[in-house]
């Protein structure tokens, strides 16, 4: 199943992740047709909201009346609080299906990996968080807003069987070394650097035994499309180099998709129309065409 939350209220100074739910899904279907998923459509977005905790009661029951036409609606207003629900009454209800959602900036990722990992501990699995990102995402705040596209990892580390259970990929851009992660938040590095000398199937190899190890039932791969070098996925937020090839991406995944079922994911933060390249059009089809091939691998290792 496909869901798309085209919010980008939780990123940074570089906006219009918000247009990658419509741009992905007419990639995946010009270019990845065998890539097949039911698709649920978009969480409503209002654009200046994200999560209902911010908002006093007078401003959600004035959206409550613009969205479902009642001031007095039981239905949430926020996108992250609309995705949370959403994909809660979603495992309830099928409790054998998988959403692979599309963003939209990476806050989203918060509600659907909340959701996915308290249905899969109701249902007695053990699960891991497969992250790929050129960023920690392990902020607590940032500026006073704790759920953001840079914070949203620190918050779900609760709902796993043990911190060390969320797995990233591709780090190499933060105010810190590698060691300060790990120690403060229980967190599993492989940062960019040692994916590239080391090679991508050493380090998979090396996560495979770790997960099997820790007796992990299923996985969730939330994939920032910043993970793979700026050559590659320059529309985005918040590009950066020295970083993955696509290959190294799917080399890690088809070799964790080969020991373990994957049964959620996401791709997030392209933003068609942010070009730091100032390359133009080619900056913005490339990106889609890369986030398209690792999205269409993951939603056909869903099918499995």
């Amino acid at each position: 199943m496909t869901l798309g939350i085209s919010s980008d209220c939780g990123g940074g100074i570089l906006r219009g992740a918000n247009w990658g739910p419509l741009f992905l899904r007419s990639t995946l279907i010009d270019q990845q047709p065998q890539a097949k998923s039911f698709d649920l459509g978009g969480v409503r977005v209002i654009p200046h909201l994200l999560h209902d905790k911010y908002l006093n009661d007078a401003t959600i029951s004035n959206c409550q009346k613009a969205l479902y036409d009642n001031p007095n609606s039981e239905y949430y207003v926020s996108p992250l609080s609309i995705t949370e629900d959403v994909c809660d009454s979603f495992y309830a209800t099928f409790t054998d299906k998988g959403i692979f959602g599309i963003g939209g900036d990476h806050s989203i990722s918060y509600p659907l990996t909340k959701a996915y990992l308290k249905a899969k501990r109701a249902q007695g699995k053990r699960t891991a968080i497969i992250h790929f990102d050129a960023h920690t995402d392990l902020l607590v705040e940032r500026l006073g807003i704790d759920l953001c596209f840079g914070s949203w990892c620190t918050h779900i580390l609760e709902f796993l069987p043990a911190p060390h259970h969320l797995i990233q990929f591709g780090i190499r851009s933060s105010g810190k070394p590698k060691e300060h992660w790990e120690s403060t938040f229980g967190v599993k590095q492989h940062w960019a650097h040692e994916i590239i000398e080391r090679g991508a199937q050493a380090i998979a190899t090396e996560v495979i035994a770790q997960l099997k190890a820790d007796n992990v039932d299923e996985l969730y791969v939330s994939f920032d499309i910043d993970a793979l070098d700026e050559e590659f996925a320059s529309a985005t937020g918040t590009p950066e180099g020295n970083g993955l090839t696509p290959q190294h991406a799917l080399d890690i995944l088809v070799a964790l998709a080969d020991e373990f079922p994957i049964t959620g994911a996401d791709m997030m933060e392209i933003a068609p129309f942010t070009d730091s390249s100032l390359v133009g059009q080619s900056s913005s089809e490339t990106t889609l065409r890369e986030g398209a091939k690792i999205s269409a691998f993951l939603i056909n290792a869903m099918n499995r």
